[in-house]
C-alpha cells in the first residue's frame, strides 16, 4: 500500500501512509473554500492583485498543514481492529472495532478521479458519523483495503485477498491493474438503470412541473414593474436553482447505476462527478422500502431503499448513505431485486389487510390504502396517498414492537402499532383495531424471538 511505515508494536504489520498526493487534493480543496469564503467586496476592496496574493498565502498554508497532517497519519489492521493514527502536537488513534462493520465504500471525487485516486469510507454500528475516511488512497489499495476490511470483519483470516476469492471480488493481487473501481461492479449482476429512464424519472417530479410556473411569474412580476436589476435577476437565478437542485443532484448521484451481488453483500456502483462503489452486507440490511411517487406510477416506475443498521444518520447530506437499492424501475426489476435481498418475499404477493372502517374518521382520503401484514419472512406495512409507500422488516431485525393509542384513536378504539429497528425508522401499521394490535404486537414478539434463535 501507499506510503512508507511508522513505527508499530512488536508483532504487528507496518504503519502504512495515505497516497504522496493526498495533500495535493486537500490543498486544492482548501483552494476553492478559500476562494469562496472571500467575498466580492473584499476584492473591491484591495484589488485584483492583493487579492490573487492572500489567496495564494492562505493556500499554501492549506498545503503545508496538509502535508504536515499526511506525514502524521497512518493506519494499520491488527487483530480485527483497524488503527488510524493522526496528530502532531496531539496525537490521536482511532481503534474501529470490524466486527461492528456495517458497510464499506471507495469513493471517488472529480478531483480524485482525475488523479487515478480513491477515498475509503466506512461505517459501524452506532456511529453518528462517517468512521475512518482515508483519503487518500490509489484506487487499487482502496479496492483491496475494502476487501481486507469485510474478509476480517466476516471472521475470515486476515490477508485473505487473493486467489479464488479475490477474484471473484474483482480485486487483484499487488501490482495487478489498478482501475477495479471504474470497472463493472463484480460478481452476479443484478440490474442496471439507463440514464434516460434516470432524467425521466427526475423530469417527472414536482420540482420539475413547478419550475416553468416559478419562470413565468418571475418573467410576468419583472415585465409589469420593469425591474431587471442585477440583484434581481440574480435572486431569481439562486431561487430557481434551488428548485432544480434536488433533481439534478440525483441524477448526478445516481449516474450510471449499476447493482450487483458478491456472495451475501451487495456492490453498488453510482456517480458521475462523484463515483461510488459501495459494499453492503445483505446481514446489515434492516428494511427494505419501496416507493410509489404519484407521477412514477403512471409508467409503472417504483423506487427501492435499504435501512442499514448503525449507518450515519447524522451527516446532513443523505448522499453519504448507502440506502440506494434501485433509484428507478419497474415492477419487474423491483420485484427480482426484492427476493434477491429478502429471499421468498413477493411484492404482488403480501398479505395486507386494511385498517377497520372507522378508522376513516382519523384518515378520511388515506385509510383506503393502510395496510398490514405478516408475511412468512417479513412485516409489511402500506401507507401514504400521493406518495405510496410499502415497508418490508424482517423479523430478525426487529429490536422493538410497541402499542400507541392517541386520545382520537382510543374513542374509536384503535391503535398503532409500531416496530423498531437498528436502524432507527422501522415501520408502523396505523390505526389497527384494538384488539388486533395487541394480538398483532405479540405475534410479532414471538417470531422476532424466534428469528433470532434461528439465526
Amino acid at each position: 500500500m501507499a506510503g512508507g511505515p511508522g513505527p508499530v508494536a512488536a508483532g504487528a504489520e507496518p504503519r502504512q501512509r495515505l497516497h504522496p498526493l493526498s495533500p495535493v487534493l486537500q490543498g486544492a480543496k482548501s483552494l476553492v473554500v478559500v476562494i469562496a469564503g472571500l467575498s466580492w467586496s473584499t476584492l473591491s476592496r484591495v484589488g485584483f492583485g492583493w487579492f490573487a496574493v492572500l489567496v495564494a498565502v492562505l493556500a499554501l498554508g492549506a498545503t503545508v498543514l496538509a502535508v504536515v497532517s499526511w506525514y502524521n497519519t497512518g493506519y494499520h489492521i491488527v487483530g480485527r481492529e483497524l488503527r488510524v493514527h493522526e496528530g502532531l502536537l496531539w496525537r490521536r488513534t482511532r481503534a474501529i472495532p470490524l466486527e461492528r462493520l456495517q458497510a464499506v465504500e471507495v469513493v471517488r471525487p472529480l478531483l480524485a478521479q482525475l488523479t487515478g485516486l480513491a477515498e475509503l469510507r466506512l461505517e459501524v454500528v452506532g456511529g453518528g458519523k462517517t468512521e475512518a475516511p482515508l483519503a487518500y488512497l490509489s484506487v487499487a489499495d482502496a479496492a483491496r483495503l475494502r476487501h481486507r476490511l469485510l474478509a476480517v470483519a466476516a471472521g475470515l483470516p486476515d490477508g485473505a485477498t487473493t486467489g479464488p476469492a479475490a477474484q471473484a471480488t474483482g480485486v487483484t493481487p499487488p501490482g495487478g491493474d489498478t482501475g477495479p473501481a471504474d470497472r463493472e461492479p463484480t460478481g452476479r449482476p443484478l440490474h442496471a438503470v439507463t440514464n434516460t429512464d434516470l432524467l425521466v424519472s427526475q423530469l417527472l417530479t414536482p420540482q420539475a412541473f413547478l419550475l416553468p410556473v416559478g419562470v413565468a411569474f418571475v418573467v410576468a412580476q419583472f415585465l409589469s414593474e420593469g425591474s431587471w436589476s442585477f440583484i434581481a435577476v440574480a435572486s431569481t437565478l439562486t431561487a430557481m436553482a434551488g428548485v432544480l437542485l434536488q433533481p439534478v443532484r440525483r441524477v448526478l448521484d445516481d449516474w450510471n447505476f449499476r447493482l450487483a451481488r458478491e456472495s451475501d453483500r451487495l456492490r453498488i456502483h453510482n456517480g458521475l462527478l462523484e463515483t461510488r462503489v459501495q459494499t453492503v452486507p445483505l446481514e446489515r440490511v434492516q428494511t427494505v422500502g419501496v416507493t410509489w411517487p404519484l407521477l412514477w406510477r403512471m409508467k409503472g416506475w417504483l423506487r427501492l431503499r435499504l435501512e442499514v443498521a448503525g449507518y450515519s444518520g447524522g451527516e446532513a447530506d443523505d448522499r453519504n448513505r448507502p440506502d440506494r437499492l434501485l433509484p428507478v424501475g419497474d415492477l419487474t426489476a423491483g420485484a427480482a431485486i426484492v427476493d434477491e435481498v429478502l429471499p421468498g418475499v413477493a411484492l404482488t404477493a403480501l398479505p395486507l389487510t386494511p385498517p377497520p372502517g372507522r378508522a376513516r374518521w382519523l384518515r378520511p382520503l388515506s385509510a383506503r390504502v393502510l395496510g398490514a401484514g405478516l408475511h412468512e419472512r417479513v412485516f409489511a406495512v402500506r401507507s401514504g396517498l400521493l406518495t405510496r409507500q410499502l415497508t418490508l422488516v424482517p423479523y430478525a431485525r426487529m429490536q422493538s414492537v410497541r402499542v400507541v393509542q392517541g386520545p382520537a384513536q382510543r374513542r374509536l378504539r384503535l391503535a398503532t402499532v409500531h416496530v423498531d429497528t437498528a436502524g432507527g425508522s422501522g415501520a408502523a401499521a396505523h390505526d389497527r383495531d384494538l384488539a388486533q394490535a395487541w394480538a398483532l404486537a405479540a405475534e410479532l414478539t414471538a417470531r422476532a424471538h424466534a428469528a433470532r434463535r434461528a439465526r
